[in-house]
């Protein structure tokens, strides 16, 4: 369909620019998931594992020039809906493929899974309503 593939183009464009933020990248691997543009997906994957911040075991993803987290006893930093946002859709463009997920996407998946579960709060929801 016409309205669909301008789209698509509209994508593709922004996603060639040079200095896309690390949150755009994320839903733009999505969106290319979810087109069956497994090459765009892939650059965009690739893009965003040099940016990803691998942290206790897990994988996330947060914005340029944030401060470092105090790293205090007894106290577990929640991150910021925004990077809640961008590590799910992160999390969404790897489980979003066709054929299905490799074994090293799910076990990098599972990396991410398990930093998104960290930031539940105690009622099991989240900062953020995306």
């Amino acid at each position: 369909h016409s309205v669909v593939r301008n789209a698509l183009f509209c994508l593709e464009t922004a996603a060639n620019q040079k200095d896309n933020h690390v949150y755009t990248k994320a839903l733009l691997a999505y969106a290319f998931a979810l087109a069956g543009n497994r090459e765009k997906r892939k650059a965009l994957l690739d893009s965003l594992e040099k940016e990803a911040v691998r942290k206790d075991g897990s994988v996330h993803w947060q914005r340029p020039g944030k401060e470092p987290e105090a790293d205090l006893p007894y106290y577990r930093h929640r991150a910021p809906s925004a990077e809640v946002e961008m590590t799910a859709y992160v999390l969404l463009a790897h489980l979003t493929s066709q054929p299905a997920p490799t074994q090293e996407e799910l076990s990098f998946a599972s990396l991410i899974a398990k930093w998104i579960s960290s930031q539940q709060n105690p009622n099991g929801g989240f900062s953020s309503t995306q």
